[in-house]
């Protein structure tokens, strides 16, 4: 058989669906293409480790993610298998599954690898590790990035549609962008850290790689969730806020390249084509982000990496890689005092750069500054790292979200990437636009040749919105509709209702409204579908006047959504504007 190279989740679940593809069998030859001796893997799960695995699968109708396989990075744990961090000498065998290892295991998902990674996860760039550089995918002479290398490159490489990394200073965004791929950095405690090894686990976040936006917001769904077992898990104070279709965009008014010409001209043709679509691109002066990120290395959040493994070290520190164990003994050079002082500096920034992003929806910035070689990073291994997280390593402190997004092969054949960086819980704002950016900017699925296919619009609200037809005055430029927009309603699409229906005229009301009446003699009528936030629906319904309230529309499709709906006795009399179609048209005719 053809095994299943590149293929998206809803690929993977249409062919196990149709029975196309058996699990054991499929699983089973692609378990085999994976090489000990490529650096990307740490651990190949066994035979034995995969049935016992695909043993729990019961069907597709009941698990969203059956028998898709997914790899993970080592540092996150997996029942029966080593955890190494990449540092043979502190390996361990997981008693238990993480918390999101254990939700993809429910959901269907099938563990193949566990992946290399820059020790203990501390590096940007997929050469800190005794189990070798894990290379580019698209040239073996340049770095895959860190330090979720090999999850990214596996991915990239089409062996599986998604993996899990963990960020903390851009780790899960850095890879993606110097692969292709798409790069979710969820906001911190939206996704649990129970069964990771810590890096700092104050600012540590499990992240997804995946080849497209609608299969990493895919996952993310089933990773979501309070867990009582973290001490980080946080859950969302309100309903997801979802941004116009024109969104603005602070973008840095300054940057360095450090030489790398090919990344500037692809930026700068990322902006073009934002611009083009409407996106509003404002300059920012950057100075209290990069300030921040210098804290992550430069300050005392060095002494919390040395918190994670202080005891291991005490007695292996030899057994280290050298670069990874320098950084850490910086510890040693911050007292309590340092940390409490640099723990006020962040929150001043912080502020500063949360009082800065409400000027706008979002932070837009180049993924990384530039995209070295394997040579250059042994030449200058700490330096070279550090440009790598010039826009990524201030996210997680500044307590926001981020989306790593493929922008693009550069002349030189390497990849380009941008991130979307937006305040804490703004995360299905990412991904919404994440999708429109997939949709004018489309992109080949990592280093394969196949092409991304074009997002879908999800086919009803999310679960904390409710889907909302509007019909008159609440209509997109019409004079009630900032009702909706100000309370975070996002336009979803423009469609009809089914061809029982028939619009009136109201008289007497201002601004003018129509009514909307189910008959067994009607038209379609043209309606817009607005999302609106669960917890804002409530106060929208109260100003809904009489002789209009908010009901059950049918639409063309079949779906059935709320919507206007007007009593029967407010129309007699009325002007019956049916013919017309739609309440637009109506005020059209009479001006």
């Amino acid at each position: 058989m053809t095994l299943p190279t590149g293929w998206t989740l809803s690929e993977w679940q249409h062919a196990y669906g149709k029975a196309q593809l058996d699990p054991k069998t499929t699983l089973g030859e692609l378990r085999d293409t994976l090489s000990a001796d490529d650096p990307a893997w740490i651990h190949i799960v066994s035979q034995t480790e995969l049935n016992a695995q695909i043993a729990t699968l019961t069907s597709p109708s009941e698990q969203p993610l059956f028998g898709i396989p997914f790899v993970v990075k080592d540092n996150i744990d997996v029942a029966g298998l080593p955890t190494t961090a990449a540092c043979p000498a502190y390996s361990y065998t997981a008693e238990r599954d993480a918390t999101t290892v254990a939700r993809l295991k429910a959901a269907g998902a099938i563990v193949l690898a566990k992946t290399n990674l820059d020790q203990f996860a501390t590096g940007l760039v997929g050469t800190r590790s005794p189990y070798g550089a894990v290379p580019n995918s698209f040239n073996p002479d340049y770095v895959s990035g860190g330090s979720s290398s090999g999850s990214a490159v596996a991915v990239a490489r089409g062996l599986v549609p998604f993996s899990l990394g963990t960020d903390t200073a851009g780790s899960g965004r850095v890879p993606a962008g110097f692969n292709n791929i798409v790069g979710l950095k969820p906001t911190k405690g939206r996704f649990s850290i129970q069964g990771v090894v810590p890096a700092c686990k104050s600012l540590d976040c499990v992240s997804v790689f995946a080849l497209t936006v609608d299969d990493a917001d895919t996952v993310a769904s089933v990773l979501e969730g309070f867990d009582p077992a973290d001490g980080y898990s946080r859950q969302p104070p309100h309903s997801a806020r979802y941004w116009s279709n024109r969104p603005r965009f602070g973008v840095p008014d300054r940057h360095d390249w450090f030489g790398d010409s090919e990344a500037q001209r692809a930026w700068e043709a990322s902006l073009k084509t934002l611009q083009a679509d409407g996106v509003e691109l404002v300059p920012m002066d950057f100075t209290p982000m990069q300030t921040l990120a210098q804290l992550l290395y430069g300050g005392p959040w060095v002494a919390e990496r040395h918190a994670a493994i202080a005891e291991f070290m005490a007695e292996h520190a030899q057994e280290m890689n050298p670069v990874v164990r320098g950084i850490i003994e910086q510890a040693q050079n911050f007292s309590a005092t340092d940390a409490y002082r640099a723990e006020y500096a962040r929150a001043d920034l912080a502020r500063a750069i949360q009082t800065a992003m409400a000027e706008v929806d979002a932070l837009l910035v180049p993924t990384a500054p530039r995209l070295p070689t394997i040579a250059q990073v042994e030449a200058d291994p700490v330096g070279v790292n550090s440009q790598l997280g010039t826009w990524t390593n201030f996210v997680n402190l500044a307590n926001c979200s981020a989306l790593a997004l493929p922008a693009g092969i550069r002349a030189d054949g390497l990849p380009f990437g941008i991130t979307l960086v937006a305040p804490a819980w703004q995360d299905r704002a990412l991904t919404d636009f994440g999708r429109h950016w997939e949709a004018i900017a489309p992109w080949k699925r990592g280093a394969t040749d196949l092409q991304s296919p074009a997002p879908t619009a999800p086919s009803k609200a999310p679960q904390d919105h409710v889907r909302l037809a509007v019909v008159g005055a609440h209509l997109s430029g019409m004079p009630l509709n900032h009702q909706l927009t100000e309370r975070h309603a996002r336009l979803v699409e423009r469609t009809h209702t089914a061809p029982t229906y028939r619009l009136y005229a109201l008289p007497d009301t201002i601004p003018p409204k129509p009514g909307l009446i189910r008959a067994d003699e009607g038209a379609s009528i043209i309606v817009e579908l607005w999302d609106i936030p669960v917890d804002q629906f409530g106060s929208f319904v109260a100003l809904v006047p009489a002789p209009l309230g908010i009901g059950t529309l049918t639409l063309d499709d079949g779906r059935e959504v709320k919507g206007f709906i007007c009593e029967g006795a407010a129309v007699k009399g009325a002007q019956d504007i049916t013919e017309l179609g739609g309440w637009r048209a109506f005020i059209e005719s009479r001006s």
